[in-house]
């Protein structure tokens, strides 16, 4: 079975063939819980952790706190405006108190920083330093400091039309209740 994948590996290197959908990730078993809505930082405003270095194979796991917050995929240049493509988690976690009842979570498929931040506009959660990364670049001036100082003057732009609408990861019950 092994010499028949790698003839069908190198048949499609040389022919030029691509799968439809990109090879996942194999898990590695680590789980990276961040909490959206802390209730010790930011008058709640916060993710915590708010930097994460996690490695490929690894699962990012959000969990949500009062306040209805959402974790949506930016670019470092475009804060509080969500990534083309990217992966939103949707307003699916709102709780009057504690944890949601469900996580959203997806793998991580690669080292490049990955740069977040809550969509929710009362509150203005983004330009109130409601963002984070995974696995920033800790050699490149771009830092989550720079990240939410860039936040600062811009304004929330939503990912899609129906805020419900979850992209590029699951949403699960979560485990912790």
């Amino acid at each position: 079975m092994v010499a028949f994948t790698n003839i069908a590996v190198a048949a499609t290197a040389i022919l030029g063939f691509a799968s439809a959908a990109p090879s996942a990730a194999p898990p590695t078993g680590v789980i990276h819980r961040i909490f959206a809505g802390s209730t010790t930082a930011n008058k709640g405003l916060h993710f915590e952790p708010e930097n994460v270095v996690a490695e490929i194979g690894d699962l990012i796991e959000f969990h949500f706190l009062p306040k209805n917050h959402t974790m949506t995929q930016s670019s470092f240049d475009k804060p509080c405006e969500p990534l083309a493509g990217g992966i939103f988690s949707g307003f699916n976690f709102q709780t009057p108190a504690g944890e949601a009842n469900n996580v959203f979570t997806f793998t991580v498929q690669n080292k490049e920083p990955f740069w977040y931040y809550c969509s929710q506009t009362a509150g203005d959660h983004c330009q109130s330093g409601m963002s984070g990364v995974i696995n920033q670049n800790f050699n490149s001036p771009n830092t989550l400091t720079a990240y939410k100082a860039k936040a600062v003057g811009t304004t929330t732009k939503q990912p899609s039309a129906n805020p419900l609408d979850s992209q590029g990861g699951q949403i699960v019950p979560n485990k912790a209740l």
